[in-house]
């Protein structure tokens, strides 16, 4: 029983501890003081990680002479480990160090990759000659570094944002949504000086110049940090809750076929069954069976449905994530190619997400003064569902985008690379909304055992993401290759029919956005709601955002397969 206790006990001082191992000081530890630096730190260690992130693209091309495909493939690879890495940062955390200890750890590990990039950008010998891709000791020094890079980031995303939560007071939920809404406009802040100062850094000084840039401003995030250690509280790590979870399922499956009798044999389990239908937890009954077994507790059973519980939401959202990869790989490519004057001055094709921070940055603050706990609109679930419908809005616009930057193309013209604006920003507003949506609801609904792998489950939705952007342009070019050209193949995008593909992506996060409608409305009647009119509310605006979607599909039928696609298809047969 003392499992249980220590699970599911409501949160108290004596859970944690200072940066010496005494139990922490209320009056001295924790608070929105201690919570700030976690708010500042992300600002350096999200401009060092999205300012590499969103220009590898043009490094694999130009200096390390990778084909557009094949690097849009290596930066989805790399964003997709980096955050699938989270789970095992946050698992790390949660069971075997503090979330501080392990901040420091990761810190250090991306350190160690932007070193080694650092080495290479400014050697020859580690770099490919001209026209030549690079030779596998080349390519393995630059994936080490890169894989590093990677490693590391996974864990500082995984326990920033836990540890600033955990400074904070959990029965407060006002305070706790504050806090991942501030945190949420420093992951800003720090995209808005990589998308300006760093880009222009990349642009016009070159690699050699911006990797050590991200060398010194990581060391700081690392110092400021460490600074702050006085100010601390730390929770306890409780174990590995994945061994816990492992139990519970292996119990339950072994007594899958157990008979009524059986359990009636076991009065733990009979009072821990009527528990549960007390409480009104009915979800994934299988998993009460393994309390047939005396050596698997209640809590434990709870902890393992808590977490199955919120796997569908987390599924829901991988397609609009692989619907931002496209910012970091084709948008970049596409750019490269439209014109980028304004005036004398040559715009880099990444501080286009200057647009979509300015608006984070700006709504956060009125989010913040607007906020009202009663209104269904701050409700985390409900901003997700509305990022979700952005993102198919976003890919429609895209497609007609770059229809009509084909069309050009085929009578020699150059569109301006505004044009990319849009989906730009509707794809940053949706990543706020979901992002800063899925930080808040894993957290808040995760068992106080395993908030920092709950909170990974966030950047983990982005990694599936990314992975799958690489797994569908590998499968859009296979299929569209057998029939004679490939959609996404060769150097020459103007010959390829990357609208089609961005329809594709539209169409598919349409019906994932479906899909995320029945898992939310099943939270939303099990978990949320005692009232039927706030779940008829919540409907609405679901239902509202899939006619959004639907109108800008509509639209998108229209002017592009009728006016845009037919034309250029006859340019290029």
């Amino acid at each position: 029983m003392s499992m249980e206790i220590d699970i599911y006990q409501k949160e108290s001082d004596d859970q944690y501890i200072d940066w010496k191992g005494r139990n922490a000081n209320p009056k001295i530890h924790g608070g929105i003081r201690a919570a700030a630096f976690a708010c500042v730190v992300e600002v350096l260690t999200n401009m060092v990680f999205i300012c590499n992130a969103s220009n590898f693209v043009t490094y694999f091309t130009k200096s390390m002479h990778y084909p557009p495909a094949k690097s849009a493939n290596m930066v989805t690879n790399f964003m997709g480990t980096s955050f699938l890495l989270t789970i095992l940062g946050g698992f790390i955390s949660d069971s075997l160090f503090t979330r501080f200890t392990t901040f420091i750890l990761s810190c250090i590990i991306e350190l160690l990759g932007l070193i080694l990039l650092t080495i290479q950008s400014h050697s020859t010998r580690l770099r490919p000659a001209l026209n030549l891709q690079p030779s596998q000791s080349q390519a393995a020094f630059l994936y080490t570094g890169i894989y590093s890079v990677a490693a590391g980031a996974a864990g500082i995303n995984a326990n920033l944002p836990a540890h600033g939560a955990d400074q904070l007071d959990h029965s407060n939920q006002r305070q706790i949504s504050a806090f991942f809404n501030w945190f949420f406009f420093s992951l800003c802040t720090g995209g808005l000086i990589s998308a300006t100062v760093m880009v222009w850094v990349e642009e016009n000084k070159g690699w050699n110049w911006s990797f050590p840039i991200t060398v010194i401003v990581l060391c700081l995030a690392l110092f400021i940090f460490i600074s702050g250690s006085p100010f601390y509280r730390h929770k306890r790590p409780t174990g590995s809750a994945l061994t816990r979870i492992i139990k519970v399922l292996t119990y339950a499956a072994r007594n899958w076929k157990a008979s009524p009798n059986q359990r009636l044999g076991n009065q733990y389990a009979v009072a821990a069954l009527n528990l549960n239908r007390a409480d009104g937890d009915h979800k994934f009954k299988f998993l009460d069976k393994a309390l047939i077994d005396n050596r698997v507790t209640a809590a434990e059973v709870k902890e393992t449905r808590t977490f199955i519980g919120l796997l569908p939401i987390f599924a829901s959202t991988i397609m609009m994530n692989c619907c931002l990869a496209q910012l970091q790989t084709f948008s970049v490519v596409q750019g490269s190619i439209m014109n980028r004057k304004l005036h004398n001055f040559e715009i880099p094709t990444p501080s286009l997400n200057v647009i979509p921070l300015i608006i984070m940055l700006s709504s956060i603050p009125l989010y913040e003064r607007l906020y009202s706990g009663k209104n269904i609109i701050f409700k985390p679930l409900w901003r997700m569902g509305l990022g979700l419908a952005l993102a198919s809005g976003s890919m429609a616009v895209a497609a007609l985008v770059e229809a009509k930057r084909r069309a050009e193309a085929a009578d020699n013209n150059v569109m301006s690379v505004f044009w990319l604006g849009w989906q730009f920003l509707l794809l940053g507003v949706s990543d706020m909304l979901t992002l800063g949506g899925m930080l808040e609801f894993f957290y808040s609904e995760a068992p106080s055992s395993m908030r920092s792998m709950c909170t990974a489950l966030s950047w983990c939705s982005t990694s599936m993401g990314y992975f799958l952007s690489s797994f569908l342009v590998s499968i859009v070019n296979s299929v569209s290759g057998s029939y004679g050209k490939e959609w996404l193949g060769g150097m020459n995008m103007n010959h390829g029919r990357l609208d089609l593909f961005y329809t594709l992506l539209s169409i598919l996060n349409s019906l994932n956005f479906l899909n995320y409608m029945y898992w939310a409305r099943r939270f939303f009647i099990k978990q949320h709601y005692e009232s039927s009119m706030q779940l008829k509310l919540s409907l609405l605006h679901l239902y509202g955002s899939t006619i959004m979607m639907s109108f800008a599909l509509h639209n998108f039928r229209h002017s592009v397969w009728h006016k845009g696609a037919r034309r250029t298809e006859k340019q290029y047969m």
